[in-house]
């Protein structure tokens, strides 16, 4: 699998809704995918430590 900025968005926005408690209106997506690949250098997010990611995804929380 080719691993691109679609399907690294695509991750994100499965694990945010993942346990159906909030939806990708609830977080700035885009941040978090340019956030996450800048700091890994990868689009392959499946490869990202999972507490790193939630981190980065907790800083991207709306009010």
């Amino acid at each position: 699998m080719t691993h691109t900025a679609e399907t690294a968005t695509d991750y994100v926005i499965t694990a945010v809704e993942a346990k159906g408690t909030a939806t990708r209106h609830d977080f700035d997506i885009p941040s978090i995918v340019t956030t996450t690949h800048y700091l890994t250098e990868s689009w392959d997010f499946d490869s990202v430590d999972p507490n790193t990611f939630w981190n980065i995804a907790a800083t991207f929380l709306r009010p």
